[in-house]
């Protein structure tokens, strides 16, 4: 598994490929986040750990998300 699954980003250049990657596989659900990015306060900061900011969604696109993830979780359960 990458750096990204245990959130140790330590760079802003390894921060936007951890995005571009979590951006491709949501978009290979179908999903988009429309405010995905890094957080502006920890990337500020300099500290080791940036965090993603996952950002707002809509009513719509958060149940279409927690479907994708119950797939994945192998309830096989797709709906929303």
């Amino acid at each position: 598994m990458n750096e990204c699954a245990y959130g140790r980003s330590k760079s802003g250049e390894e921060s936007e490929e951890c995005i571009a990657e979590l951006g491709a596989s949501l978009r290979a659900n179908g999903l988009t986040l429309p405010s995905l990015g890094v957080d502006p306060v920890t990337f500020a900061g300099g500290r080791p750990d940036t965090l993603i900011s996952l950002g707002n969604c809509n009513t719509a696109t958060a149940r279409a998300l927690a479907a994708v993830l119950r797939h994945a979780a192998g309830e096989g359960r797709v709906e929303g």
